[in-house]
């Protein structure tokens, strides 16, 4: 059952990275900048559209909204990159940053 869900929700990633349908937060912008591997917001745009399924490791509702939340942990320019998405008519992006053993205050 998980592969049919995730499968939709991969593809509709994909289909609104590709449109360019991508809203960061101002966090998510700011945690990009600091990444040492100096990416940029297409460079962002780049790997939510080329998330699979590998890359996947939870989804959850989000207590302010409501809404599910989805974290990927794909591998870019050698680093494992946390990022965190809810999938509206736009893909908003949560975080992505670093990967670090803490707890995310976005819950």
């Amino acid at each position: 059952m998980r592969q049919r869900w995730l499968a939709a929700v991969l593809e509709r990633i994909h289909e609104l990275a590709s449109q360019g349908r991508l809203h960061f937060t101002l966090k998510a912008l700011r945690e990009l900048a600091a990444l040492d591997i100096g990416l940029d917001e297409e460079d962002a745009r780049h790997v939510l559209a080329n998330l699979n399924a590998r890359d996947f490791v939870e989804r959850a509702v989000s207590k302010k909204a409501g809404e599910w939340m989805y974290v990927f942990k794909p591998r870019v320019g050698g680093l494992i990159v946390y990022v965190k998405v809810i999938v509206r008519s736009n893909c908003v992006v949560i975080s992505f940053h670093e990967e670090e053993d803490q707890i995310d205050e976005d819950n």
